[in-house]
């Protein structure tokens, strides 16, 4: 899964609890995005109505629908080939093809332009397993979330300083890094860490390599992301997922698929799907590939995450 505040809000990928949070853009991918962009610059017209909208009719006449992502392996990014995938784009061409909408477009942009991009009609569906908050669900309305998050470190091999969740690093006065906008900044806050000694780096490719080089002790971020940026490092591991406390208690995020909120009718279309795919196991068919375990899926639902 972001930085602080409300103009933030809609700049978390990963964003937990606490507003914002950037979900670990990995490099591969980024690169591409560019020559997908103009495909993806022109606006896309919406008439909202007080039904529900009428997205999803118009969706099925044209046979395509736009997705907003932001070139983060492995939630939504293009390929070394070019092409669209990742959890969220591969999960959106099965769902929409059960809805009748046989292709899916990518629109790239930043993460936090995410939802502006939603709301100013640029795509049609925010398409990037982003986060869902209340901050977020003031702005936009939600599927229920494909999967479920907790957090993991990224820490010397051995796990020298014993650091399995932020009141160790707290306690153990470990050097603590994090990536930018990542909600882990509140999370080590809360725990009692002094955000201006925080480490902050881009992702977690220079989480790792922080840790590697000795310049951090620990780097946190989500447990799908750490477990994938460790796997082929001789000097790091991952820590066991453990679930960071929100005052006071274990908060688990999920992330999902955002809709403009006047356009409940396609929100609750594609809802009614998703359940089917999670009861049949096909979510968690087209997640794994990705880094997804059986651990991440969930039956949370957007409702419980918008109360905070």
């Amino acid at each position: 899964m972001a930085p602080l505040g409300n103009a933030d809000a809609n700049a978390s990928g990963n964003d937990r609890r606490p507003p914002g949070t950037t979900r670990r853009s990995l490099l591969a991918g980024v690169a591409a995005l560019g020559a997908l962009g103009a495909a993806g610059c022109s606006r896309v017209a919406t008439a909202a109505s007080a039904d529900g909208g009428d997205l999803l009719d118009r969706l099925r006449a044209q046979g395509v629908v736009r997705l907003g992502i932001a070139g983060e392996i492995p939630f939504g990014y293009i390929d070394k080939d070019g092409r669209l995938t990742g959890e969220a784009p591969e999960l959106a061409r099965a769902v929409f093809k059960r809805l009748g909408v046989d292709r899916v477009q990518p629109v790239p942009t930043e993460f936090g332009s995410l939802i502006p991009g939603l709301n100013s009609q640029q795509f049609d569906v925010v398409s990037a397993g982003m986060y869902i908050n209340a901050d977020r669900c003031e702005q936009v309305i939600f599927a229920d979330p494909d999967y479920q998050m907790l957090d993991a470190f990224v820490v010397r091999k051995g796990n020298p300083k014993g650091l399995h969740d932020y009141k160790d690093v707290v306690a153990k006065k470990a050097r603590f890094a994090t990536g930018t906008g990542y909600a882990e900044i509140q999370y080590a806050v809360e725990a009692g860490y002094k955000e201006s000694d925080i480490l902050i780096v881009p992702d977690q490719v220079a989480g790792l390599n922080a840790v590697e080089a000795g310049r951090a002790d620990v780097f946190a971020g989500t447990a799908l992301t750490v477990r994938e940026v460790v796997r082929k490092s001789a000097k790091a591991e991952s820590t066991k997922a453990f679930a960071p406390l929100v005052k006071g208690k274990p908060h688990v995020d999920g992330g999902g698929f955002a809709f403009r909120s006047a356009e409940t009718r396609l929100r609750d279309a594609f809802n009614a799907e998703l359940r089917r795919m999670k009861k049949s196991g096909e979510v968690f068919r087209v997640l794994r590939p990705f880094g997804f375990t059986r651990a991440e899926m969930t039956d949370l639902t957007a409702k419980e995450l918008c109360r905070g």
